[in-house]
């Protein structure tokens, strides 16, 4: 068994006199005789071998033991040791089914983590069928191991075991796995009793084990062999170098057990019950509190907001519960810190027996509303030296400023499952959905600034649907067709075109609800760009024409302009070129009223290439050179250079290859002034 890899805790560190308070490398102890069975149990025929039949699924392997038995340690040693012969090159997957509340994991995000951990990603808004057949196919050319640890059923695993007999999958869970052909549970109780005894001393120190072995090995007896226990009181000691074993011992037999509580479970209670009592009134709460960490995921920023406390005494605090064996902590340059899953229903349970649920609802408040100014700050950083946000960002605490935009995207990248835990935990809440909209806004923003919209979308497309929740449950219809909107978009990005079309209508409807112009406008014009990537290019007009109605009604010259282009286009594409030429006629006005050259420039590009559909090249061929002076005098060189290439191709249809050569020089030598421009001016920010 590790101390560090148990299920419940990370390394103790040594206190006091007997050794020097560092922290000491993994080391697993015991378990021999498990590790033995399931090696054999690999190689035991499954059943389908033993029908002659080479089986078409990966081998199961399943640790079934209570939380606090050191399964998950046992789990990695085993993958550990498995890696090490090299039958599974492609190396190990791991992947949570239980939430630290004891909820199960929704199967689309446990395969969404498995893609994300093979590189891969899935669509945004796919289902959980979508993302399990892509988890399987990745698989089924590779060999590895997949570890799927705390389990809840056989319905959670089922959907993502590998069709590949070369892969293994290594199970964690309480029992059976029911459902499940082939599957022998390895029964995980507690350590042996010399074992024992060494992990308690691990953290003890040598010395208060070596004198009195008999007690040490009672006070193990006393854990049941359980690692959690066993780390948790081994803490509790090395905090106290003056306290024997035999003490130790007496208080544990002194607290009463909880008849609640299945037998199994009462040593881990009594252990746990002890540490947190023995803390300073300030470090309990601090621990209660930490029930409330999103995704069982803590830093000293989360810590501080929850107790109302400073960032660095939050800090020590932690780092304390880690030598306790409270916490796990992820090294790092901003350290973050787990709340093992054995002990989360443990503190819940004392959070409600002990805490007001007033000032429950205060702690989450503060935790969120940092979490909200820290993502606030994580975007700022982004922004352009000089600029309003920027300003506001200098006027922070440091504490909750980034030195620059590297730093806050380290930052984002560390915590994005914790603050993804946090959206979803504060809309699930209910009584603080002010909060949960600002969290998810500001989360929405910081992934967008740091990553892009495309590469956050999966993240982005739960985001929104969240928002969607809170929206329909406060019956806000503004906030529900933004929602929508948003979350029709990145359906189109991907190609589900009728979906978004479905969206789009429900947020048109929720835009008239809100009498909101721009929801409606923007719903009209979506729901026409469907039709007109479904081919269905009548109801796409209609739908542009709408659109086009209200820009024109509210006077929005400049979005009326862009729509007459789109009905531009999709009367060209139904071949209806007379309409086509209208619209973008109107186009080209709108936008030379405007002032936009470049658009008008491309406004009539478009025209002339409907002329030219429509037989009338002459037209076309003067269309296009007001089109090119219209360019020139953008100064928009790119532009001018493609319409010049356009020009000569109408000049070589029309039987004149010598313009036509004049012309595409032009464009070549616009090109290549271009190109000299871009790099003079690149020399000269070099210098």
């Amino acid at each position: 068994m590790t101390d560090q890899a148990v299920d419940t805790s990370g390394p103790a560190e040594a206190a006091g006199t007997e050794a020097p308070a560092v922290r000491e490398p993994a080391r697993f102890f015991g378990r021999e005789r498990e590790l033995k069975e399931l090696r054999d149990d690999i190689e035991r025929a499954g059943l389908d071998t033993m029908a002659g039949r080479r089986s078409a699924r990966a081998r199961v392997l399943l640790i079934a033991g209570r939380p606090g038995s050191g399964r998950t340690a046992l789990a990695v040693e085993l993958t550990a040791r498995l890696l090490e012969t090299g039958d599974y090159p492609d190396g190990l997957l791991r992947v949570r089914l239980t939430e630290p509340g004891g909820a199960p994991v929704p199967t689309e995000r446990a395969a969404r983590d498995l893609l994300g951990q093979l590189d891969l990603a899935g669509p945004p808004g796919a289902d959980a069928d979508e993302l399990t057949e892509m988890v399987r196919e990745a698989l089924a050319v590779r060999r590895v191991l997949l570890l799927l640890d705390d389990a809840p059923d056989a319905e959670q695993v089922d959907p993502l075991l590998p069709d590949n007999p070369d892969c293994l999958v290594v199970a964690v869970s309480e029992g059976p796995l029911t459902g499940i052909p082939g599957v022998r549970p390895c029964t995980v109780g507690g350590l042996d009793a010399g074992s024992a005894v060494e992990l308690l001393g691990r953290a003890t120190g040598q010395v208060r084990i070596t004198v009195d072995p008999l007690t040490a090995q009672t006070v193990a007896e006393e854990c049941g062999g359980q690692p959690a226990a066993l780390v948790l009181i081994g803490g509790w000691l090395a905090a106290r170098p003056t306290t024997s074993v035999a003490d130790a011992g007496r208080q544990l037999r002194e607290l009463p057990d909880d008849p609640e509580l299945p037998a199994g479970a009462r040593p881990l209670s009594r252990a746990f019950r002890l540490v947190h009592d023995s803390l300073p009134a300030t470090a309990a709460r601090i621990l209660r509190l930490l029930a409330l960490a999103p995704g069982g995921l803590a830093d000293s920023h989360t810590a501080s907001a929850l107790a109302g406390c400073s960032v660095s005494a939050a800090r020590t605090t932690l780092d304390d519960f880690v030598t306790l064996g409270l916490l796990r902590r992820e090294e790092a340059e901003e350290p973050q810190y787990e709340v093992p899953g054995c002990l989360a229903g443990l503190l819940r349970a004392l959070l409600e027996d002990r805490d007001r649920p007033a000032e429950v609802q205060l702690a989450r408040a503060r935790m969120l509303e940092r979490t909200v100014r820290l993502l606030q700050s994580c975007r700022a950083v982004t922004d352009p030296e000089g600029s309003a946000s920027r300003r506001k960002l200098a006027g922070l605490p440091r504490s909750l400023r980034f030195p620059n935009p590297e730093a806050a995207a380290a930052w984002l990248r560390a915590r994005r499952p914790a603050l993804l835990a946090a959206a979803r935990v504060a809309v699930e809440d209910g009584d603080l959905d002010t909060l949960a909209r600002r969290l998810v806004a500001a989360l929405v923003r910081a992934l967008a600034a740091h990553e892009g919209t495309d590469a956050a979308a999966p993240d982005l497309y739960a985001l929104h649907g969240l928002v969607l929740a809170v929206a329909e449950r406060r019956d806000l219809p503004r906030e529900r067709a933004a929602a929508l909107l948003n979350l029709a978009d990145l359906d189109a990005g991907t190609g589900r075109t009728k979906e978004a079309l479905a969206r789009y209508r429900e947020a048109l409807d929720a835009g008239r609800a809100a009498k909101d112009p721009y929801a409606t406008g923007r719903a009209m014009e979506s729901v026409g760009g469907a039709y007109a990537e479904l081919g269905d290019y009548p109801r796409a007009s209609d739908w542009y024409g709408r659109a086009l109605a209200q820009r024109l009604t509210q006077g929005e010259r400049a979005e009326a302009a862009r729509l007459y282009g789109r009905l531009g286009t999709v009367h060209t594409y139904a071949g209806r070129y007379g309409e086509a030429l209208r619209n973008w006629r109107a186009a080209a006005a709108g936008h030379r009223r405007l002032g936009d050259l470049p658009a008008q420039a491309r406004a009539l590009s478009e025209m002339a290439r409907v002329q030219e559909y429509a037989g009338r090249p002459q037209e076309s061929l003067r269309t296009c050179r007001e089109a090119v002076e219209w360019a020139r005098r953008a100064k928009d060189v790119r532009l001018q250079a493609a319409l010049e290439l356009r020009l000569a191709d109408t000049l070589e249809r029309l039987g004149d290859p010598a313009a036509a050569g004049l012309h595409r020089g032009a464009a070549e030598r616009l090109l290549g002034e271009e190109s000299r421009a871009c790099e003079t001016r690149s020399a000269s920010t070099e210098k």
